[in-house]
């Protein structure tokens, strides 16, 4: 299988509190998962940009460390332009946020691969468009 990442997966893997933070630990098995081999991954080109935006705001302090950490995995990318197509589509059609919906389309535009978010807002606005799934619903 293959597992498309969200920002909102790898932010709460990466800054999640499981003490505070809903499906923290989760996301830690998740992303465990993928770094040890057992899943495989493909994110859209912007991914590491916008977990970097996010952490940059949310954790100043560590911030540049963890996206060095996370560019160090290298995880493959996809510019297909299918995708950015799909997702633009998806964004119109949802009235979401095209950087959100490029998780979504790279699932849709990749046999056996599957959104995992935990941004529930975008989920129940594309949970009909397929190949998506919540954080909370994954079981690893």
């Amino acid at each position: 299988m293959i597992v498309v990442l969200d920002a909102s997966v790898i932010l709460k893997w990466l800054l999640g509190d499981p003490s505070r933070e809903p499906d923290s630990e989760k996301a830690f098995a998740l992303v465990e998962s993928v770094a040890s081999g057992r899943l495989e991954i493909l994110q859209p080109v912007h991914w590491l940009a916008e977990v970097a935006a996010v952490a940059a705001r949310l954790a100043p302090q560590t911030a540049v460390a963890d996206v060095e950490m996370l560019a160090a995995f290298e995880f493959p990318t996809t510019d297909n332009p299918n995708v950015i197509r799909r997702a633009t589509s998806l964004a119109i059609e949802t009235n979401h946020h095209l950087f959100d919906t490029l998780y979504h389309a790279v699932a849709l535009e990749h046999e056996e691969a599957l959104l995992v978010t935990a941004d529930d807002r975008y989920f129940g606005k594309a949970k009909g468009y397929g190949t998506i799934r919540t954080l909370h619903e994954w079981g690893v």
